[in-house]
């Protein structure tokens, strides 16, 4: 191998990961910072690389696709199907196909193309991303309520089989002068959803089941996930299913399941993730010669303005419009419709192929994602927080240790560091509020480790080693938290002053707040009036306002609101008891 080859390589992947702050800095997705190195890298470029192999890029980009759904899905709760499933699928099917159909008749006016590559560009650029979706959503430090993130994270981990069948059809349509048998294409589809779904959910089973009856050199599973995620996801694709789709639920059936080891899995994982993102947006930016861009500069902006203005709210209104989504969720779900690496990756699909217009098709795919990374990713954090989707969020612990002993079940070591103004006042062990089936294994300060005891005050610097459950997470977070939370999601300012159950009942908050609810029964419970505004799956965040009163939705069980927080609006009458 020329040692040239891999020097450029690495050098390429050193200058990704350093540039990677700019991010967070200038508000750019940090996945765009990565296809601007390798577009620079490439022949147009200071760098000068010609790099034309479409089928190794092929190739490369479909295992990058993998690792980085293995990963999303290990990091899915499985919680978030009970309000994301329906929507996500609608979204992921009926979505994709009138989003294809949407921009394959603009780019059929546009470009003043053959009406089937016209809709072959449709097809391609249908689908959302999910190395685009799950980094921003991930790694912006976004905290949605959880009916808008599940459905974003659900739709863009399972869009890939019917926006993939699509391309797939009209690339062989077009081939045969449009000829094309419909039963074949409706057992292909079948095949891509059918078989990806029980391939995943199979093989993430065997996964878990392979993991927790071995014993192996703690580094070694983390690897043995991955191999066994690659095995299901190249499995499936070798027998007509989905790769995609089953790689993603094989990650969510690990990631929901207890697997040992699991906290090491999920870091390492989390590198893995990241080497493939780059190494994909790499390679997608050398693929690209910038200077074709310009040549469909004016019929590509065009299009992927009206994608993201027009198409996509129209198709999310129309598919979510029956699942309880309030204006602000419709709005934001319609802007976050992300385009990626997906849409590059199909469009090597023509390439391969040898369509005509096979060049045309791939750089209008690349400049839509170009437009949708810029416009889309670059204000989604802040539309967020101006839609006021976001919910408080505990402290996640600095790191966290699996103890792998059978009698310790899946308790684990963390370690959270005190810092922030509201430990700048030492407090005792005995007076922190820590949720049940927990303890303290040991006080760090300054390089020594000290035994607790209720009466020993720790303060900011101090490093707290617990024992407890990845269930206990959220509770511990908040008791050890130290951040101070922006002024609108601070606990009080969010959720109120008052903590009242779910049961309730309106009759009895009218009496003891001196609050009248004209419009509601008394007997009414609060939880049931959370029930009635979302359509029965109610999360955190949501707001049912009653008058001079905001109840807000503090926390949930099997989609019944069980703590409500009670905002008074103080111009109002009513008295505080």
């Amino acid at each position: 191998m020329d040692p040239t080859f891999t020097l450029i390589g690495a050098l390429m992947l050193v200058i990704s990961i350093v540039l990677s702050p700019l991010s967070s800095r200038v508000g750019m997705p940090v996945l765009l910072i990565f296809l601007i190195v390798g577009m620079i890298m490439g022949e147009d470029g200071p760098g000068g690389i010609d790099f034309d192999d479409f089928e190794l890029a092929f190739v490369i980009a479909n295992l990058a696709l993998g690792v980085i759904l293995l990963d999303g899905g290990m990091r899915t709760r499985a919680e978030t199907f009970r309000v994301g499933l329906k929507p996500a699928l609608m979204l992921a099917t009926a979505g994709v196909f009138l989003t294809a159909a949407g921009a394959g008749l603009v780019a059929w006016w546009v470009f003043d193309l053959h009406w089937l590559t016209a809709l072959l560009i449709g097809a391609i650029i249908s689908s959302t991303d999910a190395a685009a979706v799950f980094s921003l959503l991930q790694g912006r430090g976004l905290h949605l309520n959880e009916r808008v993130s599940a459905t974003l994270e659900i739709e863009s981990g399972s869009n890939d089989p019917m926006a993939i069948f699509l391309t797939l059809m009209l690339v062989t349509m077009i081939a045969s002068d449009g000829q094309s048998e419909g039963w074949t294409a409706l057992l292909m589809l079948i095949e891509q959803f059918g078989i990806g779904a029980a391939a995943g959910l199979i093989g993430g089973y065997l996964v878990v089941e392979l993991a927790n009856r071995i014993r192996l050199t703690p580094s070694l599973y983390p690897l043995l996930v991955a191999a066994a995620g690659i095995a299901v996801f190249s499995g499936t694709n070798a027998i007509g299913g989905s790769g995609f789709l089953a790689i993603y639920l094989t990650g969510v059936v690990i990631g929901n399941r207890p697997v040992r080891m699991m906290p090491m899995i999920l870091q390492v994982h989390d590198g893995l993730a990241w080497l493939s993102q780059i190494s994909l947006f790499l390679i997608l930016g050398l693929l690209v010669t910038p200077s074709d861009l310009w040549l469909l500069a004016g019929g590509g902006l065009v299009l992927a303005l009206a994608l993201i203005f027009l198409i996509r709210p129209l198709t999310v209104l129309i598919t979510l419009w029956p699942f309880g989504f309030n204006r602000r969720e419709l709005g934001f779900i319609s802007w976050v419709g992300l385009r990626g690496a997906v849409p590059i990756v199909l469009a090597l699909f023509p390439i391969i192929a040898d369509l005509p217009d096979a060049q045309l098709i791939f750089h209008a795919a690349f400049f839509i994602v170009l437009v949708s990374l810029i416009v889309q990713g670059t204000t989604m954090a802040p539309l967020a927080r101006k839609l006021g989707l976001e919910v408080p969020a505990g402290e996640d612990p600095y790191r966290r240790l699996p103890l792998d002993v059978p009698a310790t079940g899946d308790h684990e070591l963390m370690l959270f560091p005190l810092r922030g103004d509201n430990w700048n006042t030492p407090r005792p062990l005995g007076q922190l509020r820590l949720p049940t089936n927990t303890a303290i294994a040991g006080v760090f300060r300054k390089r020594v480790c000290y035994q607790p005891s209720p009466e020993m005050e720790v303060s900011s610097g101090d490093v707290i080693a617990m024992f407890a459950t990845p269930a206990a997470l959220s509770e511990l977070g908040k008791a050890l938290s130290g951040r101070q939370a922006p002024k609108h999601l601070a606990e009080r300012a969010f959720f109120g002053d008052f903590v009242l159950n779910g049961d309730a009942l309106l009759g009895d908050v009218e009496q003891v707040y001196g609050i009248e609810f004209d419009e509601l029964p008394p007997e009414l419970s609060l939880a049931e009036c959370f029930a009635r505004r979302t359509k029965g799956h109610p999360v955190v965040g949501d707001k049912v306002i009653l008058g001079p009163v905001t109840l807000v939705a503090r926390a949930t069980e099997a989609d019944r609101v069980t703590k409500v927080g009670l905002k008074m609006d103080s111009s109002q009458g009513g008295r505080s008891g």
